[in-house]
């Protein structure tokens, strides 16, 4: 497959050469020389030129690329970018940096088919590793709001209940389960919760503490509807 990858810095080289290892084909467009020549040097076919504008992104070989990402800094680029894109059928992965309103994020969301967040996704990966094994962050669906995976161990507060009788905080929902080396599938009332078995919830940031010492922590009984 054949993609445009608009900006040849930090996160665009590092997604361009990631896909270059799966063996896709890869245009970088960038309107720095520096960060054109970098991307050259490391063997990429570099437009140089402003990714927001249309001639370039033709240059680039928009119409017959599969999908286009606008990976800069600057958000007004990478959103003109993908609205280009959108206009020849190419899917759309927008970057969006953490500081931003929700309207704004609303706006933009509606716009393209993906919106990423290279910050958030590098503090997911330190996040796990501090965490450990029983709590997996998996992605944040909007910026106050995230998926994880949470495992049962022999200390959990809810081994041996069933799902019917676990209650999280309000603004959380339990999306999926799965039994320890099983595949996930949609929970049902009467299963019970042992060790190894997996649950995926999606909460607000405000709650995930809370979750996780209903699930994995050492909060007792009185946390759990049944008790």
């Amino acid at each position: 497959m054949r993609y445009v990858i608009v900006g040849a810095g930090r996160v665009g080289l590092r997604t361009a050469r990631a896909l270059r290892e799966s063996g896709h084909e890869v245009v970088l467009v960038d309107r720095s020389h520096e960060r054109a020549e970098r991307a050259r040097t490391d063997g990429f076919d570099v437009i140089e030129g402003d990714g927001s504008v249309e001639e370039t992104l033709r240059d680039a070989g928009l119409e017959t690329a599969d999908a286009l990402g606008g990976l800069t800094g600057d958000l007004n680029t990478n959103f003109a970018a993908c609205l280009i894109a959108d206009h020849h059928d190419c899917r759309t992965v927008m970057r969006i940096d953490e500081d931003y309103r929700e309207e704004i994020y609303r706006k933009y969301a509606d716009e393209v088919d993906e919106i990423v967040y290279p910050e958030r996704l590098g503090a997911i990966a330190a996040k796990n590793a501090l965490l450990g094994g029983s709590v997996r962050a998996i992605a944040d669906v909007a910026h106050d709001v995230q998926l994880v995976e949470l495992t049962i161990t022999d200390a959990s507060p809810v081994r041996g209940y069933s799902i019917s009788e676990l209650e999280l905080p309000a603004n959380t929902r339990l999306l999926a389960f799965g039994k320890a080396d099983e595949p996930l599938t949609v929970p049902t009332d009467d299963v019970s919760l042992e060790r190894g078995d997996r649950l995926v919830v999606v909460a607000e940031f405000d709650v995930l503490g809370d979750v996780r010492n209903i699930v994995v922590g050492e909060t007792g009984r009185a946390a759990l509807g049944g008790a």
